[in-house]
């Protein structure tokens, strides 16, 4: 495995868990040059399937799509890696249950709208002024209060 600090090509294991869902193992390195540490994750490699999007266009399903979208949304927050993974590991493996070859994007955005509405409310609607393209202070307003009543 590359180190992503140094490039260098070796490192070894120090630590290996499967997961919560058991879905992958993570996996705890350390390079052989550098001696920084990093982490890793072992999926099985799962047939692909589309994403169909707004404009018609159909792509990939993309994990990391997901990942860096809440990535964004959290930026800033008090939200540790770990919720972050577990909550596009559980994202993920609702899309893959769907049991179809091909979602919509709607879906995948929702699934995500939720997740962080259970995590942060601030990270949620950071999402949410993206995702439903707020056009001005009204939606956006709309939107949090509706947050509001939720709670």
């Amino acid at each position: 495995m590359r180190c992503p600090f140094c490039l260098h090509m070796d490192s070894k294991v120090l630590d290996s868990r499967q997961t919560e869902e058991g879905g992958s193992i993570r996996r705890r390195r350390e390079c052989i040059a550098c001696h920084r540490r990093f982490t890793t994750y072992e999926r099985l490699d799962e047939m692909p399937f589309l994403v169909a999007k707004k404009d018609g266009r159909r792509e990939a399903f993309s994990r990391t799509k997901i990942l860096n979208g809440i990535l964004r949304a959290c930026e800033k927050r008090p939200i540790s890696s770990e919720t972050i993974e577990r909550a596009v590991d559980e994202i993920e493996r609702e899309v893959r249950s769907n049991l179809e070859q091909e979602v919509t994007s709607d879906y995948i955005g929702e699934l995500v709208m939720d997740k962080l509405r259970a995590i942060d409310d601030v990270a949620y609607v950071r999402f949410a002024s993206v995702y439903r393209q707020f056009k001005d202070i009204d939606s956006f307003v709309v939107e949090v209060e509706q947050l509001r009543k939720e709670r």
